[in-house]
C-alpha cells in the first residue's frame, strides 16, 4: 500500500514526463498549425467551411488529424503535418477538377438531393436512404413555421444535410398530418367521428367515417390522427 502511494505523483500526471519548457513549445506548435489549418481552409475557398457535405468532412477531418499530433507530441515534427496538408489539398482539388468535369462523379461523391415530402404525403421510401428519424424532420418543420404537412407541397434534404421546404400559397393548403406533438400524439385505430383523417406513417390523408380498423390505401398502415388544414402564421 505504501510502495503504491509512493508510486502516485500528481505532479507527473498533470504535466507528463517533460519539462516546463515544453509548454512553451506546445503553445508555438498550437499557434502555428492553427494559423495553417486557417491557411488551408482559406485555400479550399468557402464552399469547404460552409458547406459540409460529406467530402468536407473527411477534409475538414484530415486536417484535425493532422494538426493535433504535432501540436503536443515533440517527437511528431511540424514539416511532417505540412506533408499531409499539401497532399490533402492537393487531393481535395483534383477531387473538385473530376467533379466538374463529371456529373456522375460529383453524385458519386457529394449525393443528390432527395425527396422527403410531395404533395403533402411522405416519400417513404426515401426515407429509408437517410439517418433522418420522424422527431427530427418535424422539429426541422416547426422551426420554419410548419404545423401539418397539408402546408408543405414539397420538401427536400440537401446534400449538405439542410432541409429546404416549398410551400402551398394560403388558398391552396389541404388538410394534412399535424406534426405539433399534443395533436400527433393522439392515435385513433378506432374512429370516433367522422371527418378528415391522416396516416400516421405515411401522412395519406382521407375522409373516413366512424369505423373500427381502417387500413391505410399507401401503406396499409391502421393508425390514423385527425387532420388539420390551418395555413401558416409567418
Amino acid at each position: 500500500m505504501l510502495a503504491s502511494m509512493a508510486d502516485f505523483n500528481l505532479l507527473e500526471i498533470l504535466k507528463g514526463k517533460e519539462d516546463w519548457l515544453f509548454f512553451i513549445e506546445i503553445a508555438f506548435r498550437t499557434v502555428v498549425m492553427y494559423l495553417a489549418i486557417l491557411f488551408a481552409l482559406t485555400i479550399l475557398g468557402k464552399r469547404g467551411v460552409k458547406q459540409l457535405s460529406i467530402f468536407e468532412l473527411v477534409i475538414i477531418i484530415g486536417f484535425g488529424s493532422a494538426a493535433g499530433d504535432p501540436m503536443f507530441y515533440k517527437d511528431v515534427g511540424l514539416i511532417n503535418a505540412f506533408t499531409v496538408f499539401i497532399v490533402v489539398i492537393l487531393c481535395y482539388k483534383f477531387t473538385t477538377y473530376l467533379m466538374l468535369k463529371s456529373e456522375r462523379f460529383e453524385k458519386l461523391i457529394e449525393g443528390i438531393p432527395i425527396q422527403l415530402i410531395h404533395e403533402g404525403r411522405f416519400s417513404i421510401g426515401n426515407f429509408k436512404k437517410e439517418p433522418l428519424g420522424y422527431d427530427e424532420f418535424f422539429a426541422e418543420m416547426r422551426q420554419q413555421g410548419v404545423s401539418h404537412l397539408g402546408q408543405i407541397s414539397l420538401a427536400l434534404i440537401e446534400v449538405s444535410g439542410e432541409i429546404s421546404l416549398y410551400f402551398y400559397s394560403d388558398e391552396e393548403v389541404k388538410f394534412g398530418l399535424p406534426i405539433l406533438p399534443h395533436l400527433y400524439n393522439v392515435k385513433h385505430v378506432q374512429i370516433p367521428v367522422n371527418g378528415m383523417y391522416s396516416c400516421n406513417f405515411c401522412g395519406y390523408t382521407e375522409k373516413i367515417e366512424v369505423c373500427q380498423n381502417h387500413k391505410c390505401k399507401i401503406c396499409t398502415k391502421n393508425k390514423w390522427i385527425k387532420a388539420v388544414n390551418n395555413v401558416r402564421i409567418t
